[in-house]
């Protein structure tokens, strides 16, 4: 590889480090609402939890383009244009990858005994306190699967990276963008060795979330 493509390979994982720390208080926070606390709308919350896997990618590329641009809500919050830049690719790949961690939170929170968490309330724990000394530690390897889980789609994410971040070279030209960049180029070499590295990056990423499934029945058995 060259030192071109090892930045970008070092620009994705970056990419998809960030959109997984985004995403993990977020998804923890709305598994307990939905698993735990069984709130009014869960219905409603759910459906919009799941949104990013039921629209096209570009479409949530589209909206954060509306949201982060400086006369957006969010760009005139920050007082800043993130647009094209690596956080903004990060942002997209946080919402695209969402709905995945969560799922696999709520099934983790799911399969935690609530005597045990009731028995913690008795003894005095409040319910944040249950939830971080409790609940979290016993359901913590599905949502490490789950966090293994976003990160690679985070790092597979296209449409929604190229509509509102581009495909800046050395900016914000991730992994997938390089690929397709190469074949519009007909570089089809540099696109095999970069196809070769996505999946690599894939393949250990997803056997680590199986390593942790597999586990996590053994332990709570």
């Amino acid at each position: 590889m060259s030192t071109a493509d090892i930045s970008i390979l070092l620009l994705t994982l970056r990419v998809g480090l960030v959109a997984t720390a985004m995403n993990l208080p977020l998804a923890l926070a709305v598994s307990w609402l939905l698993v735990k606390k069984r709130v009014r709308g869960g219905t409603l919350i759910d459906v919009l939890v799941s949104m990013p896997l039921a629209v096209p990618p570009v479409t949530v590329g589209f909206l954060l383009l509306l949201a982060l641009g400086r006369e957006g809500p969010l760009g005139r919050l920050l007082g800043m244009d993130i647009v094209f830049t690596w956080v903004a690719a990060a942002a997209a790949a946080a919402i695209v990858s969402f709905p995945l961690v969560v799922r696999a939170a709520m099934v983790a929170m799911a399969g935690v005994d609530e005597r045990l968490e009731m028995s913690a309330r008795s003894l005095g724990a409040g319910p944040l306190r249950v939830f971080f000394t409790v609940t979290v530690p016993l359901a913590y390897r599905g949502i490490l699967a789950g966090l293994l889980l976003g990160f690679v789609r985070a790092l597979s994410e296209f449409g929604a990276t190229i509509t509102v971040a581009g495909n800046i070279p050395g900016k914000t030209q991730t992994l997938p963008l390089a690929i397709y960049t190469s074949i519009q180029v007909r570089d089809d070499f540099r696109a095999g060795a970069l196809v070769g590295v996505s999946i690599a990056l894939a393949a250990a990423t997803l056997l680590a979330h199986n390593w942790l499934l597999r586990r996590a029945p053994r332990e709570s058995g």
